[in-house]
């Protein structure tokens, strides 16, 4: 018997905004069924899920309220965070860049790190995630 895991689940106040976030930056697409609506209307989706190329589908469950998480410390802990992985420097500085300009924000700037070079971030809703260098752009920690 082995478990599969299937999607990682974050809450969103606007599960919508979110996803079209994750999907931006990790160049997924929406599961059948969940896409935006075609006529452009309000949307306040309860489930959005998308599917990534890594075969682990990233889902946003609407939430009525969501405390920001106080990164690292403080009174709203973190739960979970992702972890990225890029090749080299010049990829994690590239992908920073372009996680800022989807929308996320910088907690702590670790690039100079000889030992383990790292931006830690926040997606829109306030979600930690790393994104660090590894060679080959594979490994976790």
């Amino acid at each position: 018997m082995t478990l599969h895991l299937r999607q990682i689940v974050l809450d969103a106040e606007d599960a919508r905004a979110l996803a079209a976030f994750w999907i931006a930056l990790l160049g997924g697409e929406y599961r059948a069924g969940d896409e935006p609506p075609v006529d452009g209307s309000d949307d306040r989706a309860d489930w959005v899920a998308i599917s990534t190329s890594e075969g682990v589908d990233v889902t946003v469950q609407r939430v009525d309220e969501l405390p920001r998480v106080t990164w690292p410390d403080g009174p709203v802990r973190q739960q979970l965070h992702l972890d990225f992985s890029v090749a080299d420097l010049a990829e994690l500085e590239q992908q920073r860049a372009r996680a800022v300009a989807l929308g996320a924000t910088v907690l702590e700037d670790r690039s100079a790190d000889p030992e383990e070079a790292l931006w830690v971030l926040a997606d829109p809703a306030g979600h930690p995630f790393c994104i660090f260098v590894v060679a080959g752009g594979t490994s976790g920690s």
